[in-house]
């Protein structure tokens, strides 16, 4: 069972990224603020979950969240600034798009760039363990697959719609056959 909150003190959003492994797209992260008091039966880190169940949590986690955003890093500022600072970025801009202002920031990970005036404390596997991370994980991973399946449908030889940007044998196919498209990480190692 994961846990509701990690300071029952203060007004807390859940922070999570998606697609720092990939070669193509921008990087996506979400925040989430749940009630203190928030319960979920299948709510847990995206990855652990089905397609089907993504769409119908997204739904219940936009229903029910105090307050949530979804932000993106375009994959030129990825090449311009790395994955790292850009994953950070995406995570900081989600903030920004909040309707209420957290006092305390829960990030999945082991580092993160202070956001201006709010306590963080990251967790390793953060997604795994804590309600609003998971919310996050679930909200961006959707947004981010939505996404690359419309890329997809431009350049439909790379797989988008099935493997969303990742390094797999038909998208690095695709890559060695056509080139990288517009949407390529060029800073990444595409081959």
């Amino acid at each position: 069972m994961l846990k509701s909150y990690y300071n029952a003190d203060a007004v807390e959003a859940g922070l999570d990224e998606v697609g720092r492994g990939c070669l193509a797209g921008p990087v996506v992260a979400a925040a989430v603020i749940l009630p203190k008091d928030y319960t979920h039966p299948i709510l847990n880190d995206s990855k652990q979950l089905s397609h089907r169940q993504r769409e119908l949590l997204k739904q219940d986690i936009e229903r029910d969240a105090i307050a949530w955003a979804v932000a993106e890093v375009s994959h030129e500022d990825i090449d311009r600034i790395n994955i790292l600072k850009a994953s950070f970025l995406a995570m900081h801009r989600a903030v920004d798009a909040l309707t209420v202002k957290p006092e305390h920031l829960l990030v999945d990970g082991n580092r993160f760039v202070p956001y201006p005036m709010t306590p963080h404390t990251c967790i390793i596997k953060g997604d795994a363990h804590y309600l609003s991370i998971a919310a996050a994980s679930v909200l961006a991973k959707t947004y981010r697959d939505d996404l690359m399946a419309q890329l997809g449908l431009e350049f439909p030889a790379y797989g988008w719609a099935q493997n969303v940007g990742y390094p797999t044998p038909i998208h690095r196919a695709a890559i060695r056959q056509f080139g990288p498209t517009k949407y390529h990480r060029m800073s990444f190692r595409l081959l």
